[in-house]
């Protein structure tokens, strides 16, 4: 069978609640790539992802995962995603040990040295039951069974929340080793974007349920500006260049797409670097021309 270079094709997805609309979302995570899902809560982050893995209904649009476009996912394809979502999921009265036995009969695919070998590399003691560990160490536990059954795609929820610097470090180093195999993906939602900004590929921005914008990493990092100028210096800067602006005190922040055409065209203005945390606070909180 030829593969599709796409592992996970999402276009169109609608999910209608009273007070909430999952807006037609659109993105793809493209084979041997990182994909990193930003947006304030409520945006509707968590809801996409649990429509891609089946356990929301949608209203509409169309979801292809590793070439199934089904709408129930088969066994053979949940045996290539790796799950990790925010909080324990597994039961508290079992060891890691214990838990091994279980997948073993869950997965197909399971593997017992793998996962036995994440389990010291991460520091999760075999033997010790669920409930005694800490948040950060239950979040290395989903990780470690994510990676222990052959996945080709990795659904990550907030999978470095809870975790100090020195060990969310570790686990992006094996993130971008995951995805040096170029059939394998990860599509991970995060409020760190700093991590983000360190492994992502592509950034897919959901703001109102809406994608506002779905762009190469790179391009964000080293592209994008902001102009921090007066008054008199703003109403100068074509309208045209505008993405967002935001008045703060007596400074005007303005975000541009294009910071050495901005330079060039407006030589006399303060253009920094813009983080993505920046681009998001522009976009949620400024205002568009």
């Amino acid at each position: 069978m030829i593969m599709n270079d796409t592992a996970l094709s999402v276009c169109g997805l609608t999910k209608k609640y009273r007070d909430f609309v999952l807006d037609e979302v659109t993105f793809d995570v493209p084979r041997g790539t990182i994909v990193g899902l930003i947006g304030e809560n409520g945006a509707g982050k968590s809801t996409t992802l649990n429509a891609i893995l089946g356990l929301i209904s949608k209203d509409a649009g169309t979801i292809s995962i590793l070439d199934n476009s089904e709408n129930e996912i088969s066994d053979s394809i949940r045996n290539k995603i790796g799950v990790v979502f925010d909080g324990n999921n597994f039961p508290d009265t079992l060891s890691p040990k214990q838990l091994n036995s279980v997948f073993k009969n869950i997965y197909t695919t399971w593997e017992e040295n793998t996962f036995l070998t994440m389990l010291k590399t991460l520091s999760i003691p075999e033997k010790r039951e669920i409930k005694a560990f800490s948040k950060g160490m239950k979040m290395k536990l989903s990780i470690a069974v994510a990676l222990s059954h052959h996945s080709e795609l990795l659904i990550l929820d907030e999978a470095t929340s809870g975790l100090d610097p020195v060990v969310r470090d570790d686990i992006l180093d094996m993130f971008l080793n995951f995805v040096q195999d170029e059939n394998n993906s990860i599509l991970v939602s995060s409020h760190i974007t700093s991590d983000l900004e360190k492994v992502a590929d592509y950034i897919v921005f959901i703001h109102n349920g809406k994608v506002v914008f779905n762009k190469p990493k790179d391009e964000l990092k080293y592209k994008y500006g902001i102009i921090k100028c007066g008054a008199a210096q703003f109403d100068a800067i074509d309208k045209n260049d505008i993405i967002a602006y935001r008045k703060q005190d007596y400074e005007w922040q303005v975000l541009i797409a294009d910071k050495s055409k901005a330079q060039k065209k407006y030589p006399k203005a303060v253009i920094d670097p813009a983080t993505i945390d920046d681009i998001m606070l522009l976009y949620v909180k400024g205002e568009s021309k």
